[in-house]
């Protein structure tokens, strides 16, 4: 069975609800408070596993609680953690994220141990073995990712970044990208095409794909555009849903998109099965 291979970030989240976010020096009563397993890259392992993919993940957490924590919810939505390492001297890393009444929601993000991804662990033919496909995120060092990137490329595995939160891609990592993954503020600072709506993400899509083989663009409420290298972008409107909450749809969108990659669709198919998910995943409360 093929596999996919995520590394990228893991974080304890502090979810707080209020009725909006505070501005700067403003203190705000909020409603509710959870605590739940986090980091893009962690979310997109278990969004990829819950959507059928066989998946292992490289990272690292703290030797304390959240750390344990975040094993044990990897683990039993079914992801590999072999090569997850533990560090006594580093704790794990951790958010805290405020969601308001409208459903938007900011996050502050403290790496701690994701910094420290080994970088040994991409040398490893066993590390892999029947894997299809890499996903890759930004809130790990740029160094990990070309690491992880150049091996994939090297054994002729698919490699995606879902590139968020934005920042400038080295050349070194841009190389080896197949697939580019953005929503429409990222899109906008890539490409400086600002996107506000469908036809300005295809506008933004096809811009992208003149360095990227692969685009796709998600708008948010307006839906998604997507674009591939010498062809004209495509776009799908959003399904009519009752807004909950937007926390985590975009690396829900991302594992399950990677997912119907690695098992033979067409990028066309994987992002209207990827919209989908992401519709019925901000139509319910985060878990």
């Amino acid at each position: 069975m093929s596999k996919i291979a995520v590394t990228g970030s893991l974080h304890y989240d502090i979810m707080l609800d209020a009725h909006h976010r505070p501005e700067k020096g403003e203190t705000v009563m909020g409603s509710a408070c959870s605590y739940k397993f986090g980091g893009k890259g962690g979310n997109q392992a278990v969004a990829a596993a819950s959507a059928g993919a066989s998946v292992l993940f490289a990272g690292a957490v703290g030797a304390d609680e959240q750390g344990k924590f975040l094993l044990n919810q990897l683990q039993r939505a079914g992801v590999n953690t072999d090569a997850v390492e533990v560090i006594a001297e580093i704790p794990s890393g951790m958010s805290v994220a405020i969601t308001d009444a409208e459903g938007d929601y900011g996050a502050v993000v403290v790496s701690n141990a994701n910094q420290h991804i080994s970088l040994e662990t991409f040398s490893q033919e066993s590390f892999w073995r029947d894997v299809r496909l890499l996903i890759l995120q930004n809130e790990v060092p740029d160094r990990i990712n070309q690491q992880a990137a150049a091996a994939a490329k090297q054994r002729g595995i698919q490699v995606c970044i879902n590139a968020a939160p934005a920042r400038l891609l080295s050349p070194e990592l841009q190389a080896n990208i197949d697939l580019l993954i953005v929503n429409a503020i990222e899109a906008r600072d890539m490409s400086d095409v600002p996107v506000n709506d469908l036809a300005s993400a295809k506008k933004a899509a096809e811009t992208l794909a003149q360095q990227f083989p692969q685009v796709v663009v998600t708008a948010g409420e307006h839906g998604v555009a997507y674009c591939e290298t010498g062809k004209v972008s495509q776009s799908i409107a959003a399904k009519k849903i009752e807004l909950i909450s937007t926390h985590g749809a975009g690396d829900c969108f991302t594992g399950v998109l990677c997912t119907a990659l690695s098992k033979g669709q067409t990028l066309a198919e994987a992002v209207s099965i990827a919209n989908d998910a992401a519709a019925e995943h901000v139509s319910r409360k985060p878990g």
